[in-house]
């Protein structure tokens, strides 16, 4: 059903994919937004090693949330910044694209759960934290990306 990728010289392993999916704080969700037009949107996200899902934290209402309810079909795209090899001037660059779907989840306790463990990403400040659970946990959702197909590589932008 997934497409192979054509330049497999290029391929990076799935631990590579799973490593980029954890450390990038930030990536773009596709949707299938609307009159057939797709819908990207900056997000950041937790992977979670234990059941291999992607989550996000969004608002109740919008665009993204709208079409999800037409489409629970989506992609993923998160990309490092790269690094250059001394001497050299074009960065190498490695990328991941996850396939899958998304479940829509509400709740107070996993919304909670899942907003702290993506704090962490950014900050260890638990106060702050907190606070931010506290003012926002209630007006918020999750989305749960299961992967149907997670593919990734690396070029050298030159």
């Amino acid at each position: 059903m997934f497409r192979e990728l054509i330049r497999k010289n290029k391929q990076i392993s799935k631990e590579e994919c799973m490593a980029l999916l954890t450390k990038e704080t930030r990536g773009v969700l596709a949707v299938n937004g609307d009159d057939g037009y797709p819908y990207g949107m900056p997000m950041n996200h937790f992977y979670d090693p234990e059941d291999g899902c992607i989550y996000f934290h969004c608002g109740r209402n919008g665009h993204r949330l709208d079409a999800l309810k037409r489409s629970d079909k989506v992609s993923f795209c998160v990309c490092e910044q790269g690094y250059k090899e001394d001497g050299d001037w074009a960065y190498k660059v490695r990328s991941v694209i996850v396939f899958g779907k998304v479940e829509i989840i509400d709740g107070i306790d996993a919304v909670s759960s899942m907003a702290r463990k993506l704090s962490y990403k950014f900050t260890q400040d638990e106060t702050y934290i907190q606070n931010e659970i506290d003012r926002f946990a209630r007006e918020t959702i999750l989305l749960k990306l299961k992967p149907e197909h997670i593919c990734g590589k690396q070029v050298k932008e030159s």
